[in-house]
């Protein structure tokens, strides 16, 4: 990159050093919002060039691509090559999309904290526990000011690191509209279930209940294959039966998933937390009915507009899947009200929100 800097217009960062080829989750929070804080001109680190932004080269092996190994490098970067930059650029800010910053820097920072999924749900031996325990809340503190995806999010802050609910803005995030559209495809036999197989995702009560409907319908499980988790599911469909019933199907690329979602019965995501659910989103805007957890952030996301069913309660998830492949009035319904609540839902508002925070730390 060849860019030239007017070291003294420089005032606003972004941390862009996560941004993945395939996006999901925090990357494509991170990917959608900063062409909006245009506005404040900032400067972008980034290992790509993004045109019409100010752009300064970092490494490309940062993001979650790589691993451990690459969660690793990053947070050695952000403690010890990103102070240097800000004071390079003669920063005033930086903003980062998720709650990774230098600590006892002289660098002022603003971050995104989407979850503490990891605080409620520990899995023995992941680094994720402690990076949650120790080094977030320590980044949080030290922040100017934290922006979250969710209330339930900030509740989360507040009642797991005791931070004050004035130091937090809740900005729900949004869709992209021209791509997740209700399509006018005929509905076919299938419940369809997108995101991670992790066990708070609560696949493995999800596939119980499934089983108790009659044979003629399918469930779709949408998201990266996991030897951690996969086999344990597939070992449980074959043993309730309905292994030709349940599909795995591995990672959908993006231009592929409105297409699935458009033609499902419903989606189905009875998660036992979120921070926020991007899925739940993506279907009510493709005009898909939405199954999913009366808990965490999901009532935020679906509203009155889908069955919200509690996740533990496998007698329950059934019977709200049993209503909607059977009352196509109800599938009608729950169709219009969720387009018409996703249009609530914009990145414009989401950037537009995040700009007036940043604004004033500027």
């Amino acid at each position: 990159m060849n860019t030239v800097y007017n070291y003294s217009s420089i005032q606003l960062i972004i941390n862009l050093s996560i941004l993945l080829d395939k996006p999901t989750g925090i990357s494509n929070y991170a990917q959608n919002i900063f062409p909006y804080l245009k506005f404040l001109n900032p400067t972008l680190l980034t290992s790509t060039t993004v045109s019409e932004f100010n752009c300064f080269p970092v490494p490309n092996n940062l993001t979650p691509a790589h691993g451990t190994r690459g969660h690793f490098k990053r947070l050695l970067w952000t403690q010890f090559k990103l102070p240097k930059i800000y004071r390079k650029l003669k920063s005033r800010l930086l903003f980062s999309p998720i709650p990774e910053a230098p600590l006892h820097s002289n660098c002022r920072f603003v971050v995104m904290s989407h979850d503490l999924i990891p605080l409620r749900f520990p899995k023995r031996f992941s680094p994720l526990t402690p990076y949650h325990r120790y080094y977030i809340p320590q980044v949080l503190k030290q922040a100017q000011h934290i922006l979250c995806n969710s209330q339930a999010t900030a509740d989360d802050i507040i009642d797991f690191y005791q931070i004050p609910a004035s130091k937090i803005t809740p900005i729900p995030l949004a869709h992209d509209r021209n791509h997740f559209r209700y399509l006018n495809l005929p509905t076919r036999n299938y419940f369809l279930y997108i995101g991670r197989q992790d066990p708070y995702k609560n696949l493995h009560r999800l596939i119980s209940a499934f089983a108790a409907l009659p044979k003629d319908y399918e469930l779709w499980l949408a998201g990266p294959i996991d030897r951690r988790y996969t086999p344990v599911l597939q070992l449980q469909a074959e043993e309730l039966g309905i292994t030709n019933q349940v599909k795995f199907l591995n990672y959908v690329d993006y231009q592929e998933l409105p297409k699935i979602i458009n033609g499902a019965i419903a989606l189905v995501f009875p998660s036992l937390w979120e921070g926020f659910g991007f899925p739940v989103l993506e279907a009510m805007a493709c005009g898909t009915p939405v199954i999913t957890s009366n808990i965490s952030s999901l009532p935020e996301v679906a509203g009155d507009t889908g069955i919200l069913i509690n996740p533990n309660n496998i007698a329950e998830i059934t019977e709200a899947m049993r209503l909607i492949a059977t009352n196509s009035e109800l599938r009608s319904h729950l169709s219009i009200q969720g387009i018409a609540r996703a249009n609530l839902f914009s990145w414009e508002k989401t950037g537009n929100a995040t700009v007036e925070v940043l604004s004033r730390y500027l």
